[in-house]
């Protein structure tokens, strides 16, 4: 896949893996629709893109909104080749001291939030009779972690869904891939929830010793121009999941010893 004068909608586009896969798709020559909550940020993203972009405020938790987005797209492009699907949050609490409303929450963001801009943007792909839906999951989304319950139990959910989903719509000639970053030097611990609701407002030491943001999406755009239904992003962690298929005992050995910041 070729990514020149391809319009190419990307969320949680104001930090991390989103901020970089927007300024290097924009690089390759995309036009790329910038969301997340922030204006602000997003102007600055937008000053960063080599190629044209467009500006387009989202809040993951105001689905009732997607549709006149879709539509705001569609008057800017007339099309919609490429949904990114990158916003989110994270979590670092207990599950036995997690109230529901913090589990609630982080669905509400993480799976319904993605999966109703799916829905919004599908028909677009189906008159088209073409598309491609890239969806960031985790690690999390393969095994459970420490502190992560509801964020794992999100990104597990999103596999199921996007799976069903790229069985249904082959016939409308519209790609799925599946994104798996493992441990990425990004804000997500920092601006994970706590169970308190507020944010962690830490940076784990697992994390800080990750790969950056931005080879994070240069291995994502990789798997990308060869529309791989599964793209894993990271270093040596990565081997947790081919250990987890293969020796089970040894990797929960191995996991229940590992530092969950």
């Amino acid at each position: 896949m070729e990514f020149k004068d391809k319009v190419i909608w990307i969320t949680g586009a104001t930090s991390g893996i989103g901020e970089e896969l927007a300024c290097q798709l924009s690089e390759a020559g995309a036009k790329v629709v910038l969301s997340a909550r922030r204006e602000n940020e997003l102007k600055r993203v937008q000053n960063r893109c080599s190629h044209e972009t467009f500006v387009l405020p989202l809040d993951l938790e105001l689905q009732d909104d997607f549709p006149d987005l879709v539509q705001q797209v569609m008057a800017k492009y007339g099309r919609i080749d490429v949904l990114i699907n990158n916003g989110g949050i994270s979590q670092r609490s207990l599950a036995s001291k997690t109230p529901l409303e913090i589990d609630r929450k982080i669905m509400e963001i993480n799976y319904f939030g993605n999966i109703a801009l799916a829905k919004a943007v599908l028909p677009v792909m189906q008159k088209q009779k073409s598309g491609y839906l890239v969806v960031i999951s985790s690690l999390s989304g393969k095994f459970g972690f420490f502190l992560r319950s509801a964020y794992s139990a999100s990104k597990h959910a999103l596999v199921g869904f996007y799976e069903s989903l790229r069985l249904e719509e082959e016939k409308n000639n519209i790609k799925v891939s599946l994104v798996f970053p493992g441990l990425i030097n990004t804000n997500i611990s920092n601006n994970a929830l706590t169970e308190k609701g507020s944010a962690h407002n830490q940076l784990d030491s697992n994390q800080e010793k990750g790969i950056s943001p931005q080879e994070c999406a240069r291995q994502i755009i990789k798997g990308m121009r060869k529309q791989k239904m599964e793209i894993f992003a990271g270093g040596g962690e990565l081997k947790a999941v081919t250990l987890k298929r293969l020796l089970p005992t040894l990797f929960y050995k191995i996991i229940r010893k590992q530092n969950p910041v």
